[in-house]
């Protein structure tokens, strides 16, 4: 069987040789943070970006980054094998200590650890959605990997058979259970605000440039979830899933039940940035 090169802890090992002590703050508490970054044609994709968020979810939760960018990408670029497109998951805890304690150890050792899987191709597949009440804390700008509201919530989508969940909080959309959001309403592409209720997705902000730079109305404000009932478009976007159609939202069609002309005209965009990319490296 296929046991995959991984990195934990300084080490370039088998996926099967890869241990954490039982005491890890990860495994008992959720403390820790990660980064899923995509890598086309053996490069990184907007690493820089990833590593800025991950530097701001580390100062989050007022923990130190174990490595420098450099470093970041020198052990990142070294999982990445042949040229297929991958994704390489990146996470870091507290670290593993005598005691299980609420409070912060004296001295930080964190747990660092990342692989690569293979991502897949295709095109965009039509997507069903529900909405559900955003249940989760305070801080969700920070990636951490307390996500056991998040696997709830997208569980609940499973099990009605979508493939995703738009969260609301206080009547307003937040986010999906693992995605950015994004409306077309009156014609213009809308997404909500950056702020501690939704992750600043990679993705995301990607979107927001293309929109720019090629002349398409856009706007970062609220949205009332009464206002998806009448949206012409809803998408959901991510590093791994790249841009997805909602046709169906809460049983009712979405526009005309089918992906709208923005959402290909903004996917045609971000295919040929990608091939842009490529070409440049």
């Amino acid at each position: 069987m296929n046991d995959p090169i991984v990195y934990l802890n300084g080490e370039f090992i088998p996926l099967s040789q890869a241990k954490i002590p039982i005491l890890d703050r990860g495994f008992l508490f959720g403390d820790g943070v990660y980064e899923v970054i995509p890598a086309y044609g053996g490069k990184l994709f907007r690493l820089e970006q990833h590593l800025t968020r991950l530097e701001q979810s580390l100062r989050g939760i007022r923990l130190d980054p174990p490595l420098a960018p450099a470093e970041w990408r020198q052990v990142l670029n070294e999982l990445l094998k042949g040229e297929c497109d991958q994704a390489v998951y990146l996470q870091i805890t507290r670290g593993a200590y005598p005691n299980r304690d609420h409070a912060f150890p004296s001295v930080i050792q964190p747990t660092v650890f990342a692989m690569a899987t293979p991502l897949a191709a295709g095109s965009p597949q039509p997507a069903k959605a529900i909405t559900c009440e955003d249940i989760r804390w305070q801080w969700c700008h920070l990636k951490t990997i307390n996500l056991l509201a998040n696997v709830l919530l997208r569980q609940q989508a499973i099990e009605r058979g979508c493939q995703e969940a738009v969260l609301v909080r206080d009547g307003l959309v937040t986010e999906g259970a693992a995605s950015n959001i994004f409306a077309v309403i009156d014609g213009v592409l809308t997404t909500p605000p950056k702020g501690p209720k939704l992750l600043p997705g990679i993705t995301r902000d990607l979107i927001l440039e293309l929109a720019a730079a090629h002349g398409l109305p856009h706007q970062e404000r609220e949205i009332q979830a009464s206002e998806l009932t009448r949206a012409e478009e809803v998408w959901y976007t991510s590093s791994t899933r790249e841009l997805v159609p909602i046709v169906e939202l809460d049983g009712s069609p979405v526009g005309n039940g089918r992906p709208g002309k923005v959402f290909w005209r903004m996917y045609e965009l971000f295919q040929n940035y990608k091939r842009a990319y490529r070409q440049s490296l």
